[in-house]
């Protein structure tokens, strides 16, 4: 598992370190990192020609002294000082190797555009808010190039909020992100993320504190889809509910119940009218299948006993629909609402209230917003914090899915999705993954660990879907493969 944290954290880990090492041991370390990554990306140092921009802080005094290091190698260095504040050592060190110093008057435009590779120190990762006029127009140049140089960003690219991700403006696109001590939060969660290029993180000495932000691997996900001992039978190995499926949406029910039955559990029970009940028994005969048609007044516990249900995709908005919604919240084991169900539950803001078993909410971005009355553009501008705040107010565990899938609990605790890929965007995906979600829950599971790690395995069998080179996918592609994803897994 690996950690991410917020610029606040890695601060509080910085002071005793800076108060026990000699003045300016930490800067030295970053700056020869960086340096040597810049070398390596460069290929041939001498008579390469870098662009260095430093702000105020620590960030610029690294991206000077680097400069520094490979103008003595041979490199043609300008470096831009953009802050009055400027670090005067890395200055110093800059005048010292030959580097020709540049004020913010400059125009950026030449400099730029002659440059093999740029160093970006404008802002650290205490920077938030939109980038000042010379830092965005630097920002907006390199984002016009096409070829540009390389870019590399010095611990977080200037104009991406390090905590969180949010990018108020204007703000640097790094083809590599080289950050100190620790994973900032922002080089993991979306929109920051696709300014971020590839990120390498260098080990400086910190002690650090149990993260709030984490990412799973394949090792963290290994052993949540549990396999069959020889005391196993279809009852220990998790019942799982799922209410599924409408006259408009049938397909719906099958992408559920595939996604629950390709990860793994002993038994099924699928409710849902007669048209999506006839497509599951046809598609998957296992299942154990129950028809409820308006009128019938049934109730989901007259199904048989289960461990976990999975309720509302494709299930429509009838009132019908409600009342089985209702009916699935009324148990005592975990329950997993999705697509239909959070539009039912938005307008039905009491449903939770009193329930003590968990609950696990797996909203798109739209569903996300109408179930908190956001904006959508601020939820994908600020996702972490909107997250938060929904399993928080909610009092569930939140998966928003999207560009970057978060998972969050009331308690503030957080996981980022590490397996993903643009070709989840199909018709359908989300319903496999609540299947898989649902799949862990019933075999017993806890909501963190079955929402970041189903999201895990989703994501890992699509990518094992698209192949190499990338073909498009359909959802039923995502099912097929979530088999082959496991085993890889367990491998």
């Amino acid at each position: 598992m690996r950690a991410a944290y917020s610029a606040q954290e890695i601060r509080a880990a910085e002071e005793p370190l800076l108060a026990a090492l000699p003045d300016g041991t930490l800067m030295a370390r970053a700056a020869f990192a960086l340096a040597r990554r810049c070398a390596d990306l460069l290929g041939r140092v001498y008579g390469a020609r870098v662009v260095v921009l430093a702000g105020s802080g620590g960030n610029g005094g690294d991206a000077l002294y680097a400069g520094a290091h490979l103008a003595r190698r041979g490199a043609r260095v300008d470096a831009v000082v953009l802050a009055d504040s400027a670090h005067p050592g890395a200055l110093a060190a800059c005048r010292v190797a030959g580097c020709r110093l540049w004020d913010a008057g400059v125009d950026p435009v030449g400099l730029l555009g002659a440059a093999d590779l740029v160093i970006d120190g404008m802002v650290g990762i205490g920077g938030t808010g939109p980038l000042r006029a010379p830092m965005a127009r630097i920002a907006t140049t390199l984002d016009e190039r096409d070829p540009g140089p390389l870019v590399v960003a010095v611990d977080i690219p200037s104009g991406v909020t390090a905590s969180t991700g949010e990018v108020p403006a204007a703000a640097i696109a790094a083809d590599v992100t080289v950050t100190f001590g620790a994973l900032k939060a922002g080089l993991v969660i979306d929109p920051g993320a696709s300014y971020a290029g590839r990120v390498e993180v260098i080990d400086i000495g910190l002690t650090l504190p149990a993260p709030e932000v984490t990412l799973l691997d394949a090792e963290d996900v290994a052993g949540l889809a549990s396999e069959p001992s020889a005391l196993s039978d279809k009852y220990r190995r998790g019942v799982l509910g799922v209410l599924s499926g409408s006259a408009a949406y049938p397909g719906a029910a099958a992408l559920s119940v595939g996604g629950a039955l390709a990860t793994g559990v002993g038994m099924l029970r699928f409710v849902g009218p007669a048209g999506p009940a006839e497509l599951v028994r046809h598609r998957w005969p296992e299942a154990v299948v129950t028809v409820v048609e308006p009128g019938d007044r049934r109730d989901v516990a007259d199904v048989g006993w289960v461990q976990a249900w999975v309720a509302g995709p494709g299930l429509g908005a009838d009132p019908e629909a409600g009342r089985l919604l209702a009916s699935v919240l009324a148990s005592d084991v975990p329950v997993l609402l999705d697509a239909d169900a959070i539009t039912w539950l938005a307008a039905n803001p009491g449903a939770l209230r009193g329930r003590r078993a968990p609950t696990l909410l797996t909203p798109h971005v739209g569903e996300f917003a109408r179930l908190t009355g956001d904006d959508v553009e601020v939820v994908r501008a600020r996702r972490l914090e909107r997250v938060r705040a929904a399993a928080a107010s909610w009092e569930a565990t939140v998966l928003l899915k999207g560009s970057t899938t978060l998972v969050a609990t009331p308690d503030g605790i957080a996981r980022v999705n590490s397996a993903a890929t643009a070709y989840l965007a199909t018709a359908g995906s989300g319903d496999v993954l609540s299947g898989v979600c649902g799949a862990l829950l019933a075999g017993g599971v806890d909501t963190l660990d079955a929402g970041s790690g189903g999201a895990f395995v989703h994501g890992l069998a699509a990518l094992r879907a698209i192949g190499v080179p990338p073909v498009s996918i359909t959802a039923m592609d995502i099912v097929d493969a979530i088999p082959e994803a496991i085993r890889s897994l367990r491998r």
